[in-house]
């Protein structure tokens, strides 16, 4: 929390580089937990996974450091406000932000930096991979918003290589998260793929430049939070009182944990994006703004292929509720017993299903807010 805290209050690239890096330390002993030899291997591939990424950032942060942008971070960015007394090559900068972005996008899944989050959601414990989904993946995202907006301004690379190599690599991971999620029956696993994908779909409203995708950026980096915890307490808590870890053993489970179903299904819900819920808000505010880019192709491939997303997110969520509550006449009745988690389980998951729900019922006041923070920084 303290590592966490530090790197939002971060005031330049050099201090959110060493806070970037101790976050990444501090949580490998949640990937660690079990210490099994798959907890082992899973806490190691997370550890190069990291390193390596944050390294690629790190060539960036001593080119533009090493040129004069090493000041505090500026609304609009810091290199717009130096000038002609930025000295650095044109080519050469555009090449470093890609490796920053490429970097630390690493941390939130990007691809082809994403194969550390399926090996080590399912090792560990359920709590840890709330924090790792929800949390832990958005300081990367955290980092690129500092260096895109607070750095080098939205205006450096608007219609450059490296935007369009950015929309690219988002939508790759968009949709290709969503394959594996749908293909995979490991539920936890099924869980990180998801997260793969959905927070893509914030790297790609950042990446698309404009004020409404930005505000749907921002607006899905806390609902999706808020829908990702949900969703791995959910299934901690069912493997917890079941043992039950795959997606084909959860039939009937509605019938003995009917309130942590309930939660699983609304967030689910959230997440494919339905209406009144949260997740509507912001991916309504991320394909009005890919479709006001005018960025060619891309214009209409983003909104596209979030729609493919989301209906792929509908096909491996949904149906675990269906089978949950609905399992059929094959099901044994007779043996079905009330196994609901206790308050200290259940609680949670109610207060962030509610604000799931209740984000999407009155997103005025939050996507206010959001606009002016948005506003200020393109």
């Amino acid at each position: 929390m303290g590592v966490l805290i530090a790197l939002d209050h971060a005031g330049n690239l050099i201090t959110l580089y060493l806070f970037f890096e101790m976050m990444t330390l501090t949580s490998l002993p949640m990937v660690l937990h079990n210490l099994s030899h798959d907890a082992v291997m899973a806490g190691l591939k997370y550890l190069f996974y990291s390193i390596a990424g944050a390294f690629a950032a790190l060539f960036g942060i001593f080119y533009l450091y090493a040129h004069g942008v090493g000041f505090l971070f500026q609304e609009g960015g810091v290199l717009p406000r130096l000038g002609a007394s930025y000295h650095g090559s044109y080519e050469m900068t555009l090449f470093a932000l890609m490796l920053m972005i490429a970097g630390f996008g690493t941390k939130a899944g990007m691809f082809p930096m994403h194969g550390w989050l399926p090996t080590a959601h399912p090792v560990a414990p359920a709590p840890a991979s709330a924090v790792l989904s929800g949390i832990i993946t958005k300081a990367g995202v955290l980092a690129i918003i500092r260096v895109v907006y607070y750095t080098v301004g939205a205006d450096y690379i608007r219609g450059t290589w490296v935007q369009y190599t950015w929309m690219t690599l988002a939508l790759i991971t968009v949709f290709m998260g969503s394959m594996m999620a749908y293909k995979e029956q490991v539920l936890k696993k099924r869980l990180a793929y998801s997260t793969v994908s959905q927070v893509s779909y914030i790297l790609f409203g950042l990446s698309v430049l404009n004020l409404e995708g930005l505000m749907g950026a921002l607006s899905h980096f806390v609902f999706h939070s808020v829908v990702k915890n949900c969703l791995f307490l959910a299934a901690g808590a069912i493997i917890y009182r079941t043992g039950k870890t795959t997606v084909k053993e959860l039939k009937g489970v509605g019938k003995e944990m009917p309130v942590t179903m309930w939660c699983f299904t609304l967030v689910s819900i959230t997440l494919v994006g339905i209406p009144p819920t949260s997740g509507f808000v912001s991916k309504w505010y991320l394909a009005t703004g890919s479709l006001q880019s005018g960025m060619g192709a891309y214009t209409w491939a983003g909104p596209v292929i979030l729609l493919l997303s989301a209906m792929l997110t509908a096909g491996y969520l949904l149906p675990v509720s269906i089978q949950a509550f609905f399992p059929g006449a094959e099901y044994n009745y007779k043996e079905l017993r009330k196994i609901e988690p206790n308050l200290l389980m259940t609680v949670p998951m109610l207060l962030f299903t509610a604000a799931a729900v209740l984000f999407g019922m009155f997103p005025g006041p939050f996507m206010n807010f959001l606009q002016s923070i948005a506003a200020g920084v393109l």
